[in-house]
């Protein structure tokens, strides 16, 4: 059946999550950009572990919904949108929530962006489950704002299982802070030759704190660890790969060493300190993302 433009049956509804909208940060859904959900009969692109722990990172609502309705929105209303998405207005059912810090109604209406077909048409997405990541939007409790423009991903078994446990570790007591950069670098050469130490200090959001061991012990090969307390732990360990304390690392530190943050005054301890930090980010491998 096709869905009519606006002015359509449920407008009144849509007026109503415009306006809860409009007021809401810049990174909100009506910034610009297109939601890369697939159309029914696609094959969905796979979801990296950064790609779900960007989503679901400070996400107040996980849901798993079932889309009821779709309306487009005329292009007239719906500013900073590109020729090739449409904005749909949609009225969806809650399944079930996977994560959230707010109480979720059974119904919910949200704006997103999707990508027209090669008629022009954009998907028919009733019936179907997604998983949406979403903030309420005050004095409206059926009424989302997805905190990405493409932070609706189509719902599969795999794709929920893959989910869970970066859901679990961001809530876990023990969750590792947000990594921003790094503060300060030192490498002191040892008592025997190639032997050294360097200490790298992160930066992090909420000023907890973090810091990475390097040693090098004539004739074994070079460690590296991660503590993620005041106490400076030379035995520590390196993260498992594709676990939230990787991707805080991984997905967060730049590239190579900022010079800035190498404290070593001689030539030796900086270089060392460069080569120790490049150690660690090829043992990290790369933070990849298909978003």
């Amino acid at each position: 059946m096709l869905v009519p433009r606006a002015p359509f049956r449920f407008a009144s509804g849509l007026a109503a999550i415009a306006i809860g909208c409009a007021f809401l940060p810049a990174n909100s859904l009506l910034a610009q950009g297109a939601e890369r959900s697939p159309q029914q009969g696609q094959i969905a692109p796979a979801q990296s572990y950064a790609d779900l722990a960007d989503l679901a990172d400070e996400t107040p609502l996980v849901i798993v919904a079932k889309i009821r309705r779709q309306a487009e929105v005329e292009p007239e209303r719906a500013p900073g949108l590109s020729p090739e998405n449409a904005r749909l207005y949609i009225e969806a059912r809650t399944v079930k929530l996977l994560s959230g810090t707010t109480s979720v109604g059974e119904s919910l209406r949200y704006l997103v962006d999707v990508p027209r077909n090669a008629k022009g048409k954009p998907p028919k997405l009733k019936k179907s489950q997604v998983i949406l990541f979403a903030r309420p939007v005050a004095g409206a409790p059926k009424q989302l704002q997805l905190v990405e423009p493409d932070a609706q991903l189509p719902w599969s078994e795999g794709l929920e299982a893959q989910l869970r446990p970066v859901l679990t570790a961001l809530v876990a007591p023990d969750s590792p802070p947000q990594v921003t950069g790094v503060s300060d670098a030192l490498s002191v050469a040892g008592t025997l030759v190639g032997e050294s130490e360097t200490q790298l200090f992160l930066a992090t959001k909420s000023n907890d704190p973090v810091s990475i061991t390097v040693v090098r012990r004539p004739g074994q090969p070079r460690r590296w660890g991660v503590s993620w307390t005041e106490i400076v732990d030379s035995s520590a360990a390196a993260p498992q790969a594709e676990t939230l304390e990787w991707y805080r690392l991984a997905c967060a530190l730049p590239d190579t060493l900022p010079s800035t943050a190498n404290l070593a005054r001689d030539a030796a301890g900086r270089q060392r300190a460069a080569e120790d930090y490049a150690f660690v980010m090829q043992s990290l491998g790369p933070c990849l993302r298909n978003r």
